[in-house]
């Protein structure tokens, strides 16, 4: 088992956890910001991170692990591979979740849905649509970080290697924005 200290641990000496003024994917602000991609450039701490969620869903019978890209893309991967299952990724097409490149689910699978980062869980939510969309069954959903302290539940199995508190605001009640002390950056993947 990983505890939350070596998860933090892991995250805090690969620099992911940013401080500043930052816009989230959901367009909330904060005053930090969890940069997976600096963990999961040093293939030894997702091995490890990984390891830890497939541990977690290895005996719930996991046909495919689906990410949603672009951060879900090497979680997916690594524990798929873990689990000794395909991996694949579902992306934004003309702003909707889809599969291309040849990726399928069949009615029959079970399917763990993972991703690097949560702050409110739309792009896992858009990806466990896409699943049953496709007839096949959400077994469970995996994270790295859950920046919302637990409170985002998916309504199926959910573990994660990390949770944190991260408080964020709507931009209206962003203090640093009333401050106007530092410009909001988006340091995420999508502009």
């Amino acid at each position: 088992m990983l505890s939350r200290e070596e998860a933090l641990k892991i995250f805090v000496d690969a620099g992911a956890l940013l401080r500043g003024h930052f816009v989230l994917t959901s367009g909330r602000h904060s005053d930090q910001y969890m940069q997976c991609a600096q963990v999961l450039k040093y293939p030894w701490h997702t091995e490890h991170l990984a390891r830890h969620l497939a541990d977690e869903f290895r005996d719930d019978g996991i046909d495919v692990v689906i990410g949603p890209a672009i951060g879900g893309i090497i979680v997916s991967y690594e524990v798929g591979r873990q689990l000794h299952v395909p991996a694949i990724f579902a992306e934004r097409e003309n702003g909707v979740m889809t599969l291309r490149r040849g990726f399928e689910l069949r009615p029959e699978q079970r399917v763990l849905v993972v991703e690097d980062v949560i702050t409110t869980g739309g792009s896992v939510r858009e990806v466990m649509q896409l699943v049953n969309e496709c007839g096949a069954q959400v077994a469970g959903v995996g994270l790295l970080v859950d920046r919302s302290n637990g409170s985002v539940q998916f309504g199926v199995k959910q573990r994660q290697a990390l949770t944190m508190e991260i408080k964020s605001w709507n931009a209206a009640e962003c203090p640093m924005c009333k401050e106007g002390r530092i410009p909001p950056v988006k340091p995420g993947s999508r502009k």
